[in-house]
């Protein structure tokens, strides 16, 4: 069990930097996921965690002890990359004792933890085997494997599923997110760009921009209540719809000017919004075809994209960069050409000001006005 802590944390080569004073608390048994698109600095920072990178500036501590100049092998750590890094020669059984022979271990105890090992991530029947006789999934369990066998304070996950085709990563994911389950006191940091796996393994998600932290939550806050508009539209598949928007509030009301549509919101919004141009969101997951006359947004339907249980329709709005998406029932019968009104709950709508930060998180019911 280990904290690992991060205060002003800076990585930079040279004049260039790349992490900008990242503060950071994660609790010993927690799983941690860097998100962040290429060349946020995520995996920099994993690396910085585990003393590949030599921090430039701030404190990083593990298990409350300070870090910055012990090397990797005496940090308590344990990673995990994204290539398999296994000796083809060596049987699954030796490439997971190894590093336990190099540093002395007795041999019942290298048989105990390879074969506890084994038992968590069910690879005792291919102890024997050369990992060219094995699928790639089975080769970066066996990689998992390697690392688990040392007992490691923290693990240090660097995309590991990146090489894997599809059906694998999903097998993979699952393996993973049953190894945290074994083993609940283990601190677990993993870098991915791949939002299903950030969303399905974290307890909770840094999402990182350019080498500074944007925002730091349990995936459902991340979803339902984005700080900003760069999470907003980071996190969620497809990305929320983002539309420019004006405000003007007259009592306890707030009325939100979309394009043509206005929505009125029962929202204390903060004066200095007053006639402003914010950005108006919705996911299109939340938004709905419109019973009667109250709706939201209409538009005629540009293309159809059927996905079998849902489709994804793309409404021409009147807007001039891109088409509204909504997310609807693959049974829906609508087709390109028709005319459609879309409605949502006031609860999924978000409201950002112009520097992109989020004054209404989740507002009550809304209806057109």
């Amino acid at each position: 069990m280990a904290d690992v802590n991060l205060s002003k944390v800076e990585k930079a080569y040279g004049t260039l930097k790349i992490l900008h004073g990242i503060d950071l608390d994660i609790k010993s048994g927690e799983f941690i996921v860097f998100v962040g698109p290429s060349g946020c600095g995520k995996s920099t920072l994993l690396r910085s965690i585990a003393g590949l990178e030599e921090i430039t500036g701030g404190t990083l501590k593990i298990d409350k002890e300070v870090v910055n100049d012990v090397p990797p092998s005496k940090r308590g750590i344990a990673m995990v990359f994204q290539s398999y890094a296994l000796y083809p020669h060596m049987t699954v059984y030796d490439n997971m004792a190894f590093s336990m022979q190099i540093a002395k271990e007795s041999k019942a105890e290298i048989d105990k933890r390879v074969k506890q090992a084994a038992e968590i991530l069910q690879l005792t029947k291919y102890l024997d085997r050369l990992p060219k006789a094995m699928s790639g999934g089975q080769r970066q369990r066996v990689a998992i494997g390697r690392a688990i066998v040392r007992n490691p304070k923290v693990f240090l996950f660097d995309e590991p599923l990146s090489n894997l085709d599809a059906a694998l990563r999903v097998a993979t994911r699952i393996e993973i997110a049953k190894l945290k389950e074994a083993m609940p006191n283990t601190t677990m940091i993993y870098v991915t760009h791949d939002q299903v796996e950030a969303m399905t393994l974290a307890d909770r998600i840094v999402v990182l921009k350019e080498g500074k932290i944007e925002q730091v939550g349990s995936p459902m806050e991340l979803y339902r209540r984005p700080g900003n508009l760069f999470v907003a539209q980071f996190i969620g598949s497809p990305a929320m719809n983002i539309l420019p928007a004006t405000v003007n509030a007259t009592g306890k009301t707030t009325e939100i000017t979309v394009g043509v549509n206005k929505v009125s919101v029962p929202i204390g919004t903060p004066s200095s919004a007053q006639g402003s141009t914010i950005s108006f969101g919705v996911r299109p997951e939340d938004l709905r075809l419109a019973k009667g006359k109250d709706h939201i947004f209409e538009g005629t339907i540009d293309y159809i994209e059927q996905l079998g249980e849902v489709q994804l329709v793309y409404v021409d709005i009147g807007r001039t960069d891109q088409p509204l998406t909504a997310k609807l029932p693959g049974n829906a019968t609508i087709k390109r050409g028709d005319v459609l009104r879309l409605d949502a709950d006031g609860g999924d709508l978000h409201i950002f000001d112009g520097n992109g930060s989020s004054f209404v998180a989740h507002q009550p019911a809304s209806k057109a006005a």
